[in-house]
């Protein structure tokens, strides 16, 4: 199970990526450590709880 749960989570980070904050029309909030968007963002753009 562990093999599936990071192959998921490499696959969601992958796709994370892909959109940059601009893109998804969200304000930039200063300096991020990986490139995409953030779960919490994603999250609010889906209209989901992040947790």
């Amino acid at each position: 199970m562990t093999e599936t749960t990071n192959a998921l989570g490499a696959y969601l980070r992958a796709r994370r990526a892909l959109v940059t904050p601009q893109q998804a029309g969200i304000p930039d909030g200063g300096v991020r450590r990986v490139p995409g968007l953030r779960r919490e963002e994603v999250a609010m753009l889906a209209g989901i709880s992040a947790d």
